[in-house]
């Protein structure tokens, strides 16, 4: 995996069917353990100015699909783990153009060992204050080219 929250690898669009109906990214996670998918907090990925909400978007942990209502209740059986990126599969009629593309996505994750008050106002959309990724909190921007 690269050092970069948004992986280049993986940046495609999707077909089904022979036409392409969305595209993907795979992200990884920037934490020295894993965490289950009830501790996520997704955010709203920004492809080229367009917006796509967090209920649009479909995790794919270890090649299972998960929506956010599944990641939610999700709290003990599905762990991402640090060396398993995951994939942000996103429905868009056509997909992306052949291109560079600049792209935003922020998430969060709770902690056991964290106080809830510093984790309440936790926005995955808005950089913080202070930058204190091991709080959970991770805005990443990078351009990447669908060939």
């Amino acid at each position: 995996m690269e050092r970069e929250v948004i992986q280049s690898v993986g940046f495609r669009n999707t077909k089904e069917d022979g036409k392409v109906t969305g595209f993907q990214l795979k992200i990884r996670l920037p934490y020295y353990r894993g965490i289950f998918l009830s501790q996520i907090r997704p955010g709203t990925l920004i492809v080229d100015g367009e917006r796509f909400e967090k209920e649009d978007i479909v995790w794919n942990i270890k090649g299972e699909d998960y929506t956010l209502e599944e990641m939610k209740d999700n709290w003990r059986d599905v762990h991402w783990d640090v060396t398993c990126p995951a994939v942000l599969k996103v429905k868009k009629e056509g997909g992306l153009a052949q291109g560079y593309h600049d792209i935003t996505y922020g998430f969060c994750f709770t902690s056991s060992y964290m106080p809830p008050i510093m984790q309440d106002h936790l926005d995955p959309d808005a950089d913080p204050m202070f930058i204190m990724p091991e709080f959970g909190h991770h805005v990443n921007s990078r351009r990447l080219l669908i060939v």
